[in-house]
């Protein structure tokens, strides 16, 4: 099995990948359109890829790649989040200059940040990659916020660890691909729609679900690009697509939403964890 992921090696999205399926072979991306790439054209299987943290909140770009794209969520998987300090060896915090991290990353680490004076912080496009950059480039003032993996694998050393803002720190991921990825059955369902612009639209939009007992775990909304101030709904509903009570509300849904497209169908985390004891070991 093949999994792609976005970043270096040591970046919370191979966690995560190892996480779901520590035998799998993993594909490191640079950007999440290319673990799209890697699924829809090979060499990849599945795509991980965060889409929410419990501090930083919401990843928006996958939300839009989900839409722009015709590959369906098959499972989904929670991952435990520690941010370390990393630098080279000898370095120390009152000579550093600049910290280097992904922006959700130095989000999750804000109110520490806040505590380091005369410290550019510099936002990258990966947490592993910014420890990466300090080892390659030898950077003696410099640091960054990665999981202590990604120390280890570019030889780097903690000058402060478990520097996130609240200990309780989540990220859920996405996996994605053309097959399911277990054999779990469904409780899960991720939609996409659109409502006319007119009182009540989105009061009517979720009774739907009300009215036959549905719990929405998560409702986002993003922009309609060309469309200005039109949005599009993301939801998340507890319940797995083919169950009637949850075809019955889409269908119902469907009646009046322009536009309605099932994201995906898949069993939940919590489901899994569940189900089995959890023999993976999480890499911080």
């Amino acid at each position: 099995m093949r999994i792609a992921y976005q970043g270096e090696p040591g970046a919370f999205s191979e966690a995560a990948a190892r996480r779901i399926a520590p035998d799998a072979r993993l594909i490191a991306c640079r950007t999440f359109e290319e673990v799209f790439a890697s699924v829809e054209g090979g060499p990849s299987g599945y795509g991980v890829l965060p889409i929410e943290n419990s501090i930083g909140g919401s990843i928006h770009r996958n939300y839009d790649l989900l839409l722009e794209h015709h590959l369906p969520i098959v499972g989904e998987v929670e991952l435990p989040v520690v941010h370390q300090l990393l630098a080279l060896p000898g370095a120390s915090i009152d000579r550093l200059r600049r910290v280097y991290s992904h922006p959700q990353a130095l989000a999750q680490c804000e109110r520490f940040l806040r505590t380091l004076t005369g410290v550019e912080i510099i936002a990258t496009y990966d947490t592993a990659g910014s420890a990466k950059l300090v080892a390659d480039e030898h950077l003696e003032d410099a640091a960054a916020i990665a999981s202590a993996r990604a120390g280890e694998v570019f030889g780097l050393v903690p000058l402060a660890s478990s520097v996130q803002d609240f200990n309780d720190n989540l990220t859920r991921f996405l996996v994605i691909g053309r097959r399911p990825f277990n054999d779990s059955v469904p409780d899960k369902t991720s939609i996409v729609f659109s409502l006319p612009n007119e009182p009540g639209a989105l009061f009517k939009a979720l009774s739907a679900f009300a009215l036959r007992g549905i719990d929405l775990t998560k409702l986002e909304s993003r922009p309609i690009p060309g469309r200005p101030w039109e949005y599009l709904f993301y939801a998340d509903l507890a319940a797995a697509r083919d169950e009637l009570p949850c075809a019955r509300a889409l269908a119902h849904l469907a009646e009046f939403a322009p536009t309605l497209r099932t994201l995906g169908s898949y069993p939940s985390w919590k489901t899994r964890e569940n189900r089995l004891p959890d023999p993976f070991e999480v890499v911080s």
